[in-house]
């Protein structure tokens, strides 16, 4: 291929990688034509190379006009890679394998750059952890560190929407490998999946017991989705695919990119600053941080059902840049040793949604935000939109708890959010009022706004709550309530009771029942202007399915039955059991 702006290039497919033990993996290898020697670029997925997402994050022709190599691999046990598919499990050593045989090609000068969204966002931390040498430089996208804050579990609960999900769309490969010699079985076997896969979002994300979870048991093709039942919330298990606790063995820079609305936003700004403020090189302190209005691999304009502007979409960031130009800027500076600017600029760049402007800022949390308590109020009744639930800066009194039965059998359905699901369920802002409509929904609004108010940082609900059952749990959500009643999630969090001081060590365990109890709920974060006119509202309720299993408050061994108990809840929000948001308010200049 020739252009008359760029490099002419070759394309060399399926070119072989020998790792440590023997297994051979493949790659399709895009360089500049001639003798020199270019910088690498490097992109390591599960999804297949020769397919759209192995161009997703960055079009590698394009790339290597530029004077790349660019280098698209696929992961061990992957189309056209050998060895056993074992999510997550092999990608810190073939990682390093892969980086120092790219770094000895005799078209490459040493210096290798790693790029790419989600699964192949984790590859380059799993890699990064390794400290190859020649590895300069990492652009992770949409990813995480911590596989019990979004990957597998959250607050305790699974996280059966993109689990199921993804593990069914694996499946594909899996059986296209199983009966390579036999057509017929082959498409019989197909059919099943994809028969599967249709009805997920329907019928099949109600199926119980999840240890026999029957979408993935008749298929028989995602063993790993089992062991989180089996051993759940186990760090051992898990190891292999977590970075938290490792960012101290990574010496190169990394440039970390995000959505409000992804399914790894918060692992994404850790990330970012693990890195910044803890990094074990001067290189590795100039990582930076993008957060747009994103959902998980979702650049574009509107999102869900909102229009943020073209100014908020990858390919006019700002009005300014598109997202492969900006991530070129980092890899010209890191690789080819061009002065770009690009670290002398902010480190980190956001999108602040409802004034819908990119902003630059210095530090996360930002030291200007002041926590601000929202309290929780109510005579008794806040249950759905036509109860008395009300929020303010003020500090409850003498006030009465509020009452509401959760059903498993009947669970509050997911609605938009940080969701990577079945089509049934989109991800995004949708519009909250058909849950909230419902009486086990409480539902806590300020007044109408008379002044702007900007939410940016880190968020968490403090609960006070009984339960009837020995285990529950409670979902919290933050939501911007328009003018015209439109009510937008912003973001949300759940707890499952057993799990309430996992996260600072504890051991889980079942509750007393009818016991107070105060649970904290991570909301993640997110950055929002509450315009004039506008409300701040806080959602509470106990279930937010199937993105998260429901818990069937019998207090059980995880996923063994499927017994379901209906359990009575009470919100406790008085004087001595003060429930509330923490929101992070930056003050307007």
């Amino acid at each position: 291929m020739t252009t008359q702006t760029g490099h002419q290039i070759a394309v060399d497919f399926d070119v072989p990688a020998k790792m440590r033990d023997g297994v051979i993996l493949r790659a399709n290898v895009y360089r500049p034509v001639g003798e020199g020697k270019w910088p690498v670029l490097l992109t390591r997925l599960p999804y297949g190379k020769d397919f759209p997402l192995g161009s997703s994050a960055l079009d590698p022709a394009q790339v290597a006009r530029r004077g790349y190599v660019v280098i698209v691999q696929d992961t061990r046990g992957r189309f056209t890679s050998e060895g056993k598919w074992e999510p997550m499990r092999n990608e810190a050593e073939d990682g390093y394998d892969t980086v120092e045989w790219a770094a000895k090609l005799h078209y490459s000068n040493g210096s290798i750059g790693m790029y790419g969204v989600s699964y192949f966002g984790f590859t380059q931390w799993a890699t990064l952890i390794q400290g190859p040498s020649s590895l300069k430089a990492a652009i992770p996208i949409m990813t995480w560190n911590n596989p019990f804050n979004g990957v597998q579990f959250r607050g305790g609960a699974l996280e059966l929407g993109t689990l199921a999900n993804w593990q069914l769309s694996m499946g594909m490969n899996v059986l296209m490998r199983r009966h390579s010699t036999d057509p017929r079985a082959l498409g019989a076997a197909m059919y099943q999946l994809v028969q599967d896969i249709d009805a997920l979002g329907t019928q099949g994300y109600h199926s119980l017991p999840l240890k026999e979870f029957e979408p993935l048991v008749r298929n028989d093709v995602a063993p790993d989705f089992f062991l989180s039942i089996t051993s759940p919330m186990d760090r051992k298990q898990v190891d292999p695919m977590t970075i938290v606790g490792k960012h101290e063995q990574v010496t190169a820079p990394t440039f970390n990119i995000g959505g409000w609305y992804d399914i790894f936003l918060q692992d994404t700004i850790e990330n970012f600053r693990i890195m910044r403020t803890q990094g074990s090189t001067p290189e590795a302190r100039q990582s930076k941080l993008l957060i747009g209005p994103w959902i998980h691999g979702g650049f574009t304009n509107p999102v869900g059902e909102l229009n943020f502007g073209m100014g908020a979409t990858a390919a006019m960031i700002d009005l300014q840049v598109d997202l492969m130009s900006l991530q070129l800027r980092w890899f010209d500076h890191f690789l080819q040793g061009v002065d770009t600017g690009i670290t002398s600029e902010a480190p980190i760049k956001l999108f602040v949604m409802g004034a819908n402007v990119w902003r630059d800022e210095q530090e996360w949390p930002l030291a200007r935000a002041v926590e601000t308590r929202y309290y929780l109020h109510s005579n008794g009744h806040a249950n759905s939109l036509k109860g008395d639930g009300s929020l303010s800066t003020t500090l409850p009194e003498t006030e009465t708890a509020d009452h509401y039965d959760y059903d498993p059998a009947n669970p509050v359905l997911t609605r938009g959010g940080a969701l990577l699901m079945t089509p049934e369920f989109r991800a995004g802002p949708f519009d909250q009022t058909p849950i909230e409509n419902r009486d086990d929904v409480l539902v806590y609004t300020t007044p109408v706004l008379e002044q702007d108010v900007e939410v940016t940082g880190p968020i968490s609900v403090h609960l006070w709550a009984t339960s009837s059952a020995p285990d529950t749990d409670f979902v919290a959500r933050l939501v911007d309530v328009h003018p015209n009643g439109y009510a937008q999630n912003l973001t949300d969090g759940i707890i499952r009771a057993r799990y309430r001081d996992f996260v600072h060590g504890g051991q889980p365990s079942l509750i007393e029942p009818d016991k107070a109890y105060e649970y904290e709920i991570d909301l993640w974060t997110t950055s929002n202007l509450f315009k004039k006119g506008h409300q701040i509202r806080v959602d509470i309720t106990s279930s937010c399915f199937p993105r998260w299993n429901r818990n069937l408050n019998t207090g059980q061994e995880f996923g063994s039955s499927s017994e379901m108990v209906v359990a009575h809840q009470t919100i406790l929000h008085d004087v001595d059991h003060p429930s509330y948001i923490v929101l992070p308010v930056v003050p307007i200049q």
